[in-house]
């Protein structure tokens, strides 16, 4: 039965690594290593993942899977879960035991605390990020041990190539439509912040510091990988981390009290299915692409796009958030939302008095007074909202003739910036075909 861990299995990464249930601190002042490059993980993008090692590796010190659980690939590069067996829902599939589990608060305890790197990372507003940054050094630590790291064979399965926000060139921004540029550019601008923060990092070798290439795939194997706890720690659970994503997921990641990392299915699945986890916000496939380099097209609604700078405490309550104000690709249909916020501003500049009461009914829950208005400007709103659909249209064709003629090889993140924008604009015909109706 899955979840009995089995000391004994575990017991040589115990004593190899942690030694008495407590975190060695990791000198301040690493000796200059006499491993040969051999040694080393291979981060050049065409490297293959050597996926098989690692499975050997979690099983040999306590990951248990159950019966059918199965790592699969097409290409040898996207590596993803799947049962070979039916296995009934609230099924255990999946335990890492806590040794295993790199987690922030631990990276943390292990280093000491980056006084100077915390503090250039807060100037540059990414205060909530600093967890994930000893996380972030935790990987470059391991990474600079070769194989001399209780992790290589995790190490050496990780993806080489990403396709994320931070992996992307400038060009590549320019080729996105607004929101999803403004999520893949912040990625980007968190790794520099994270890759200035490190000189501030004396436990790392000013060689590992200054390779820009190595920082990036480190930085991007976490934002990849990492699970928030409800506790607010930031943890990679190896094994774990091979689940991809779905929008109707087949299982579900936890952590327990003691900080083992369990999956459990959510619903029956039957043999020859995937095994699927959640990463996030289901209708926004513009963060999953920038965070993860991933187009979701399992989410059938996505965010209308209709930006707003600094929006108003009323615009909020009237429905203004990025996970409510929904185009729904499968059958064009707009959220209500959305055509609450549009009639809230038209009327702004046109009729404050109905604006003030269209917010009062919707407060009140008085849905005939709110659905009079929304009839007696029905015209305005449609208009507004089928302005807002052909523009941004528009706007999704220029960029793609901006890309017609640019070397790829210079820019890889291309193709899959273009399947993205083609994904919005399918989801936009969709609507604007509804709308025409």
């Amino acid at each position: 039965m899955l979840l009995a861990l089995t000391i004994n299995k575990a017991s040589a990464f115990h004593q190899l690594y942690q030694g008495s249930n407590r975190i060695p601190k990791a000198s301040c002042h690493p000796k200059k290593s006499q491993t040969s490059l051999d040694a080393y993980i291979n981060i050049d993008e065409n490297a293959p993942r050597d996926v098989a090692t690692m499975d050997q590796w979690t099983s040999q010190y306590g990951v248990q899977k159950v019966g059918g659980f199965q790592l699969t690939s097409q290409d040898g590069s996207d590596i993803n879960v799947m049962t070979t067996e039916s296995i009934p829902s609230n099924t255990p599939i999946l335990f890492v035991p806590n040794m295993l589990v790199l987690s922030a608060r631990q990276c943390q305890d292990e280093f000491g605390k980056f006084d100077k790197a915390e503090k250039r990372l807060v100037s540059a507003k990414a205060a909530e990020h600093v967890p994930k940054f000893y996380l972030f050094v935790k990987i470059l630590r391991e990474f600079e041990m070769g194989d001399q790291s209780p992790w290589f064979p995790w190490l050496n399965s990780l993806p080489r190539y990403f396709a994320n926000g931070a992996s992307m060139t400038p060009f590549c921004f320019d080729c996105l439509p607004p929101l999803a540029s403004h999520l893949a550019y912040s990625e980007r601008i968190k790794f520099i912040q994270f890759f200035q923060a490190l000189k501030y990092v004396d436990c790392l070798s000013e060689q590992v510091r200054t390779n820009k290439a190595l920082c990036k795939w480190a930085f991007s194997a976490i934002y990849t990988r990492f699970t928030q706890t409800p506790d607010g720690d930031f943890k990679i659970a190896p094994m774990a981390d091979m689940f991809n994503h779905a929008s109707d997921p087949e299982a579900q990641l936890v952590f327990d009290q003691d900080g083992n990392c369990n999956v459990y299915t959510i619903r029956d699945v039957p043999p020859g299915s995937p095994l699927r986890i959640s990463y996030g916000d289901t209708t926004n496939p513009s963060f999953l692409f920038a965070r993860y380099g991933f187009l979701d097209e399992t989410s059938n609604a996505s965010f209308c796009k209709i930006l707003i700078k600094k929006p108003s405490q009323r615009l909020k309550d009237m429905g203004y958030d990025h996970s409510r104000m929904l185009f729904y690709s499968d059958t064009g249909q707009v959220s209500q939302e959305v055509w609450d916020v549009l009639l809230y501003r038209l009327l702004e500049s046109t009729d404050p008095n109905t604006q003030e009461q269209l917010y009062q009914a919707h407060m009140n829950g008085d849905h005939n007074t709110k659905q009079a208005i929304h009839q007696q400007y029905y015209p305005q709103t449609l208009q507004a909202l089928q302005n807002h659909v052909g523009n941004f249209l528009n706007d999704l064709d220029r960029l793609e003739s901006k890309v017609i003629g640019t070397d790829v090889a210079q820019h890889p993140r291309l193709p899959k910036i273009m399947e993205h924008n083609n994904f919005v604009k399918q989801t936009f015909w969709a609507v604007q075909q509804q709308l025409s109706q």
